[in-house]
């Protein structure tokens, strides 16, 4: 749970001045009901915000000025110059990809007039559901419909508030629901040793359970209780270090429940093989649909990870790690991993867009090849840059519009008047004319 405050005093514009129901692009909740206000010192969070909605909005983008080479040119200067690196390059490798569904488009459009590959920056994570989907399917619910039925939350192996800060306040913890303003207390359990418990509290919270296996076993604690569900024998004392009868109590409540939801985060899942995790919980959550209801959750989706595969499967039929070197979609989930290629000299020109935080810097191995950027000022860069264009954040310089991490609805970004930094969407669709 966030435990950022307003700030309050001297130079913070008044809650008169607020821009209200803004969306936040800077997670993948896209939590849709802040406030913004904005004044001549820049933009402010006053209501509803968390520590990254904070640093997203109010971080300073004013002076950034186009690069070639190192040096300040205008933005017509490094287009043409783009787009001559773009033009030589034989497979040209499109990455980070942090950007609105227009400039994934685009991007789309660019990589298949160039013939390259597209890649988002965050897409090891996502492949960790995107494998199991792929294979066995699952059973997965919404962010709305979590919040307003499940009657037990299982956190497995992810310290969600890390990456989400408000997902327990707007998710778990919320004191009513759309089918009653005073519903059952909640159980929330967590799977994994040294989870961070602080977010489950509040009068809706009945008990918090925690098992304690070691978090890349985790998924040897939810198969045992796919299989005591139905109705396996099991020899063992502990699994994963966890009793048997921790595990059979637990089974017995998940059966019990009206409406058990798992959650996990993707990127927290960090180890050897993670998928078999996902795995395991989508084998549990079918189990359990045989005599109830349950469901999966899977977030994450920070940096419009979420868009850039949703527009990629819309527009090529694949969820990114696509080629287009052949003069069609060529999809392969481990020879088009960016990271992979440049890291085995594949590839001789790295395109790579970052649009919402300084954070998302392409990887040390990109000195390998001449380097394009599109990014948001002060974005952290191991190695210079042949061309640097600095373009807006989606939903605080220019409006567009985001896919919110359970993929069920997009949401539109304003335009909060922070800078005038051109869309990347332009930028990409300048170069995709002049090639």
């Amino acid at each position: 749970m966030s435990n950022w405050t307003p700030a309050q005093g001297p130079g913070v514009p008044p809650k008169s001045n607020a821009i209200s129901d803004v969306a936040c692009p800077f997670c993948g909740l896209v939590c849709d009901d802040l406030e913004i206000a904005r004044d001549e010192s820049g933009l402010h969070v006053i209501k509803n915000g968390c520590e990254k909605a904070v640093a997203g909005f109010e971080r300073k983008v004013d002076g950034a000025k186009p690069q070639v080479d190192g040096r300040d040119v205008d933005l017509e200067t490094a287009i043409r110059a783009a787009t001559e690196l773009i033009g030589k390059s034989a497979l040209p490798l499109y990455g980070g990809l942090g950007t609105d569904v227009d400039g994934i488009r685009a991007v789309m459009a660019l990589a298949d007039k160039s013939g390259g590959v597209v890649d988002h920056a965050l897409s090891e994570g996502q492949y960790r559901n995107f494998r199991v989907l792929q294979t066995t399917g699952w059973i997965m619910t919404t962010l709305t419909e979590a919040r307003n039925r499940a009657d037990m939350f299982i956190i497995v192996g992810s310290d969600l508030h890390k990456l989400h800060p408000r997902f327990y306040e707007r998710i778990v913890n919320v004191e009513s629901s759309l089918f009653s303003d005073t519903p059952e207390k909640r159980t929330v359990v967590f799977l994994g040793k040294g989870l961070d418990q602080s977010g489950a509290q509040g009068s809706r919270i009945g008990e918090i359970l925690a098992l304690g296996a070691d978090l890349d076993r985790v998924g040897e604690v939810v198969a045992a209780l796919s299989s005591t569900i139905r109705g396996a024998p099991t020899v063992a004392e502990s699994i994963a270090g966890v009793p048997i009868a921790e595990i059979r109590a637990l089974a017995e409540r998940l059966q019990a429940a009206t409406y058990p939801v798992f959650v996990w985060a993707p990127p927290s899942l960090a180890f050897p093989n993670a998928d078999l995790v996902v795995t395991a919980v989508s084998d549990l959550v079918k189990e359990l649909n045989v005599k109830g209801r349950a469901a999966g959750l899977a977030l994450g989706g920070n940096e419009g990870a979420i868009s850039a595969g949703a527009v990629s499967s819309w527009q090529s039929g694949y969820p990114l790690r696509v080629s287009f070197a052949s003069g069609k979609p060529d999809y392969d989930f481990l020879r088009y991993a960016i990271p992979n290629m440049l890291a085995n000299g594949e590839g001789d020109l790295l395109v790579w867009i970052a649009s919402f935080t300084p954070d998302l810097g392409p990887p040390a191995c990109a000195g390998k090849v001449p380097l394009v950027v599109l990014g948001t000022p002060g974005l952290k860069l191991a190695n210079p840059p042949r061309v640097y264009i600095p373009v807006g954040t989606p939903g605080a310089d220019h409006a567009g519009r985001i896919i919110r991490v359970d993929n069920v609805v997009s949401l539109p970004l304003k335009n909060l008047g922070r800078s005038n930094l051109p869309r990347a969407a332009d930028i990409l669709a300048a170069i995709e004319l002049a090639l």
